[in-house]
């Protein structure tokens, strides 16, 4: 088989496996199993080959003559997924598996694979035309040739994933802008060259856009969220995390445009105010997901808005929102009835009240699952008290809170058996020397 033996020379993917005896049996090794499967139509055949994976599909091609010819038919290689063997993919394999697939591929991951380089791509590009989701997240020798070759030849891309892709530029964004129009989805986190240069050019090509990531990247600053919003009204995910120079202007110009909008991160986006969630409040009702730990300056104020607004709010990140008090709970348990993970950690100021007024919202009994108090001083055993009334919590957060008490906890599980308790008891500081003589050695070497 060309695709596996190339592989095995390029030290590639290794799916060479030999037939058991189980295999022959299952798989039709002797001729009159043989004749009955040719008896079966082709298209029925085939159609059963398109719900294997890739390993499967190699395991069928050595079976029989017969086999081989189905298995790797390139209609059966629409979808492709190589995660799984990033630590061996070459380019050769993937230039193999483009000239078998061709017009058949829809939708292929090479994530992590990195080894892959542009000569890799360019192949992959020029005889898969029809090709729709491409991850080449993790690829870190693709450049801006890649985006290119892509740009040229994959006019029907809808998605892809560029993560973590050092070399990528905002020329990727333009070749992108100009050949695939039908782009609903990109992903340059990590891409650190990328800046509002590209963003605008991606913006005016891609009207279509729906999910927008860029966490990390600096270079990302108001300008590029404001041609968003401005060429992008349909856009319903945007991360963008640590682009620490957005400000509130552009998260309300944002959220007057886009009432679409869905999931929103802004985390580690220091410079923000409730002004951005007032207006997220005022014009974005569908948001179900916020992300915004980091954030210091937000308050009660903002998150009121939001729990009047926002209804449909079921994930909430506010860790290192330091100025939320209890009043923030009180409003998120009465207007945020789907609210199924919420993260308070390092919120210093929320009490074992907050916790009550949370516990008796109708988010509470039936759809809370996760709630994180990591660092939150001021909670006791009292709050583990409240949230037995949680009956699908499973999950909890309780490191560095030192007034939880191991007791406490073990009357938690005896209601919720289920429940996943994460905390850490740190050990008790040795008591000061008050009188006598300074000891000559520490605990420690006592001990030793």
């Amino acid at each position: 088989m060309q695709l596996i033996v190339t592989a095995q020379q390029q030290g590639g993917v290794r799916l060479k496996i030999q037939k058991t005896k189980q295999m022959q049996t299952f798989l039709g090794a002797t001729e009159l199993d043989d004749e009955l499967i040719k008896q079966l139509p082709k298209e029925v055949l085939l159609r059963v080959f398109s719900y294997l994976d890739v390993v499967s599909l190699c395991r069928c091609a050595q079976v029989c003559k017969y086999w081989n010819v189905l298995a790797l038919d390139g209609s059966s290689w629409q979808k492709i997924n190589l995660f799984d063997f990033q630590r061996d993919i070459e380019g050769p394999v993937i230039e193999n598996i483009s000239q078998r697939c061709r017009g058949f591929l829809k939708s292929l991951s090479l994530r992590g694979c990195q080894s892959v380089g542009d000569q890799s791509v360019r192949t992959l590009a020029n005889h898969c035309h029809n090709i729709e989701h491409l991850d080449l997240s993790e690829c870190k020798k693709i450049t801006d040739i890649s985006t290119q070759s892509i740009s040229r030849y994959c006019s029907k891309l809808t998605a892809i994933n560029l993560d973590s892709c050092s070399n990528i530029t905002d020329n990727s964004l333009k070749y992108l802008s100009d050949g695939c129009p039908n782009l609903m989805e990109i992903n340059v986190s990590w891409c650190h060259l990328i800046s509002e240069n590209g963003v605008e050019a991606l913006a005016r090509g891609c009207v279509k856009l729906r999910k927008f990531s860029s966490k990390g990247c600096k270079q990302i600053n108001d300008n590029a969220i404001m041609c968003l919003a401005k060429y992008c009204p349909d856009l319903m995910v945007l991360n963008l995390h640590s682009c620490e120079t957005i400000s509130d202007s552009s998260i309300r110009q944002l959220a007057a445009n886009c009432h679409k909008l869905q999931k929103l991160c802004v985390s580690k986006c220091a410079d923000l105010t409730d002004l951005s969630l007032m207006s997220l409040s005022q014009h974005n009702h569908q948001l179900n997901t916020l992300e915004v730990s980091g954030c210091r300056n937000f308050t009660d104020i903002g998150f009121q808005a939001l729990g009047r607004n926002c209804k449909y709010l079921e994930r909430m990140d506010l860790e290192e929102c330091s100025q939320i008090t209890d009043l923030t709970l009180a409003h998120l348990a009465t207007g945020c009835p789907s609210l199924e993970k919420l993260t308070l950690s390092h919120c210093e100021l929320i009490t074992d009240d907050g916790i009550r007024h949370l516990t008796t919202g109708s988010c509470a009994a039936e759809i809370l699952s996760v709630l994180e108090l990591d660092n939150c001083p001021l909670i006791t055993d009292r709050t583990l008290e409240h949230l037995v009334s949680c009956h699908n919590l499973q999950r909890i957060e309780l490191f560095d809170c030192q007034l939880i008490t191991r007791t406490a906890i073990r009357k938690l599980k005896n209601h919720l058996p289920n429940i996943k308790v994460h905390a850490y008891f740190a050990p008790g500081t040795p008591p000061a020397v008050t009188s006598g003589h300074r000891p000559r050695y520490c605990r420690c070497c006592e001990i030793l």
